[in-house]
């Protein structure tokens, strides 16, 4: 049979994803003494995934709930899921919450949530974005496909092994008035116990970060917090949300990307919540119904499985103290 040329002559083919070709060529690795140093997720001594016994017995119940049923969710997700997401990260008693000033919606994991945070400013508040230099490997990317202008901050000081906190202040200070920082609000590292950022290892002290929120505020920047790993970064899960609870103190307007993946080690289950702070309720009932909308045509409704499982979870005492 004769084929006509193709209609796509400018199709190239696009260069594997380093983390997760890295874990194919891992899989298909036969050395019996093979390590993966790719994707950080929970393993056992011998390697294999480990699912946390909190997340098996939330499991259970759920699989023998029998008013459980495979329905769709509400374009915005979960509902107690997402009200429990807000708790975790900004603290139950912030008044934020009380004040009605939340817009939040269930997203595709984190991932899904940087995605929906580069959607909903690219439509409203479009601005030059600023990430940090280096940052996670999927930022840039995600921010340009959603037509966002990236730049890149100090942020790492080879000399000392630590923050480069003056380049990084005066680049933020250098910045167009009202531009989009990213802040990573905390991360971790597989070989040491402390709070730091994703990749170096590093994050700012308290009182780096009130440097930080001090140019923002002066420059009137947009500050977005993308939050992977709370609670793994110092154990705790109220320190690990210090640097986003000190903004919202501090009168900032600011969106949150909040990740299930890797503290429920819920990694293919994509499971994460993406939240607005306003300075008023009628905003943030504009903006819940905007995110809705972008929801709606990129994927519609979220799944439910790995939802249902953090909101038992985050909602259930017992099962919340043996998780934190």
């Amino acid at each position: 049979m004769h084929f006509k040329a193709t209609q796509f002559p400018t199709l190239t083919l696009a260069p594997p994803d380093p983390i997760f070709h890295l874990s194919s060529s891992f899989k298909e690795d036969t050395d019996p003494h093979k390590i993966s140093l790719g994707v950080g997720a929970y393993r056992d001594n011998t390697g294999k995934p480990w699912v946390l016994p909190v997340v098996k017995k939330a499991e259970h119940i759920i699989v023998n709930d029998p008013s459980i049923d495979h329905e769709y969710l509400p374009i915005a997700g979960l509902k107690s899921f997402t009200n429990a997401a807000v708790r975790l990260i900004l603290g139950r008693n912030n008044p934020a919450i009380s004040e009605k000033r939340i817009a939040t919606i269930q997203t595709i994991s984190g991932t899904g949530a940087v995605r929906m945070a580069g959607e909903f400013l690219a439509r409203f508040r479009k601005a030059p974005i600023y990430i940090s230099k280096p940052t996670w490997g999927n930022h840039r990317a995600i921010f340009e496909d959603a037509g966002l202008e990236v730049f890149d901050h100090p942020y790492w000081d080879a000399k000392t092994r630590g923050l480069a906190i003056d380049p990084m202040i005066e680049s933020l200070r250098s910045a167009p008035n009202a531009s989009i920082i990213l802040l990573h609000a905390c991360a971790v590292s597989l070989f040491l116990k402390a709070k730091m950022h994703n990749p170096t290892g590093v994050d700012p002290t308290h009182e780096q970060w009130k440097q930080i929120a001090a140019v923002i505020k002066e420059k009137g920047h947009f500050p977005l917090f993308d939050c992977a790993y709370q609670g793994f970064a110092s154990g705790d899960l109220d320190k690990d949300a210090w640097a986003v609870r000190y903004f919202v103190e501090q009168g900032f307007e600011l969106c949150i990307a909040q990740s299930f993946a890797k503290n429920f080690g819920l990694y293919g289950e994509r499971c994460g919540a993406f939240t607005f702070v306003f300075n008023t309720e009628s905003e943030a009932q504009k903006a819940q119904s905007q995110l809705e909308k972008i929801a709606r045509a990129m994927y519609s409704n979220p799944p439910s499985y790995g939802a249902r499982i953090v909101d038992l979870v985050l909602n259930n005492s017992e099962l919340y103290n043996e998780w934190s």
